[in-house]
């Protein structure tokens, strides 16, 4: 667990907060996160259109689109939580998958070839994704060839959120010189969700039929808080008396803070949490976390996503020009 580094001078504990893993069935299906195990075939826009259907929820979003003939894991917000699934878009994911080589495969080559692959790489998206087909970098952590079976190579990597893996394949073969194209590929992990949080549709349609007669436990099982989702991000708890301020755009200032991860940098991705653990929003360091701890004014976050609704702490704030001002 990363070291927080403490920045109020006295005891800080909060009065209004309540622990996240403590939201009642009812709570989190308005604001709860399901992971699925996405089936080959439906989109991952399907797919969320029919978890929403099921539980009833006003709104929901997937983190991270699959194609369709892709597997795995699937996190779907429901309803509030949908503000935080951008938290999926910072960190790293895991798949497995097959390629198919154009060419007959040298061994030896294919081993070379595979760890020069473990870097930051450029890539374009494929001409079928969701966003625009511009060059970008993604890094490969760890890439690993599992087995290979005449023309095909399964494989493991682990890489940054965003990482075309079909684009992937196809450097991979055109490195071989012999090209290649992604046959399979399922996810089996995003940011700390594993197969082991995944659950089927049918799994989640029985769960909540077996919910509305009576029985929330096999429910209450597969519906998580949103906190999940930033779980493996890097941490700065705030006052009670700021929470409200942030809800309502507001930046987060330096008398507002309580504790920080230490060894943040300038521009890093950060969660803003409560002292119960209750996900406020995601911001970017303006300065390394060493700068914030030595000083007392100013602005040390830019929050550019709120995840709380405004409201669910009491106002502590006063309005200059329309910004809210933390006290």
């Amino acid at each position: 667990m990363q070291k927080m580094l403490i920045k109020s001078k006295r005891p800080i504990s909060s009065a209004l907060g309540r622990d996240p893993e403590k939201r009642s069935v009812a709570e989190l299906l308005k604001g709860g996160v399901v992971v699925m195990d996405k089936p080959s075939g439906p989109t991952s826009h399907q797919v969320t259109s029919w978890v929403q259907n099921i539980v009833g929820a006003s709104k929901a979003a997937h983190g991270g689109t699959l194609d369709p003939r892709a597997t795995g894991i699937l996190p779907v917000g429901l309803g509030d939580a949908v503000r935080a699934m951008d938290a999926l878009h910072v960190g790293t994911k895991a798949y497995v998958g097959v390629m198919r080589m154009h060419g007959n495969i040298d061994l030896k080559r294919l081993d070379e070839v595979s760890k020069e692959f473990v870097d930051e790489i450029y890539q374009t998206p494929p001409m079928k994704s969701a966003v625009k087909r511009e060059m970008r970098t993604r890094r490969i952590h760890r890439l690993e060839i599992l087995e290979v079976s005449d023309r095909d190579v399964l494989f493991q990597v682990d890489c940054d959120a965003g990482t075309y893996i079909r684009s992937l394949a196809v450097d991979m073969g055109d490195a071989m010189a012999i090209g290649a194209h992604l046959q399979d590929l399922r996810r089996t992990r995003g940011g700390i969700l594993t197969e082991d949080y995944a659950v089927t549709l049918h799994d989640l349609k029985d769960a909540m039929e077996e919910h509305l007669a009576g029985n929330s436990a096999p429910l209450r099982k597969m519906l998580h808080p949103k906190e999940i989702l930033l779980a493996h991000i890097p941490k700065v708890q705030v006052k009670d008396s700021t929470v409200d301020a942030i809800c309502h755009g507001a930046d987060l200032a330096m008398p507002g803070i309580v504790a920080i991860d230490e060894g943040l940098k300038k521009g890093d991705v950060v969660a803003v949490m409560t002292l119960s653990g209750e996900g406020v929003g995601l911001g970017r360091m303006l300065m390394d976390s060493g700068e914030v701890m030595k000083r007392s004014e100013g602005i040390a976050i830019d929050v550019y996503r709120g995840l709380m609704v405004p409201g669910t702490y009491p106002r502590s704030w006063t309005s200059s020009k329309g910004a809210p001002q933390q006290k």
